[in-house]
């Protein structure tokens, strides 16, 4: 992936359940099982998909979240566990390319721009440079 960030881990929460999801194997299992697969058809260099027990969204299943050293981490959600792999990894690759993990209002996938629940600055926090004194 581009940039110079290093990498990029997408966690996926593997217990989100959709509404009126009766399978056994859960929504956002399947999500994390979609993404794989298209993983293995297509690697993303610099991609790590980590499965978490819960990202606390549960009401708006299925979620990810999208981060990376140094940049803005997004929380996604109301994604579709079949069709919503292609959108998460095109809209990884921009995430990637950029310095800072702000894409693009309009360069966004449809999801990223209707999905997303949250923004949470770089960790850590930058430091700002010292204020010069004022000369007297």
């Amino acid at each position: 992936m581009p940039g110079s960030q290093g990498d990029v881990v997408l966690y996926v929460c593997t217990t989100c359940r959709a509404e009126g999801d009766s399978a056994e194997i859960r929504a956002g299992a399947r999500l994390r099982a979609a993404l794989e697969a298209r993983l293995a058809e297509a690697p993303v260099p610099g991609l790590r998909i980590e499965p978490v027990e819960c990202l606390s969204v549960c009401r708006r299943p299925c979620t990810v979240a999208v981060a990376s050293a140094g940049r803005w981490t997004y929380v996604y959600g109301d994604l579709d566990p079949a069709a919503s792999a292609a959108a998460l990894l095109d809209g990884i690759g921009l995430y990637a390319a950029t310095p800072d993990g702000i894409v693009p209002w309009r360069a966004r996938p449809e999801a990223f721009r209707k999905g997303v629940v949250a923004r949470i600055p770089p960790f850590p926090p930058s430091v700002p440079p010292p204020i010069p004194e004022a000369a007297e």
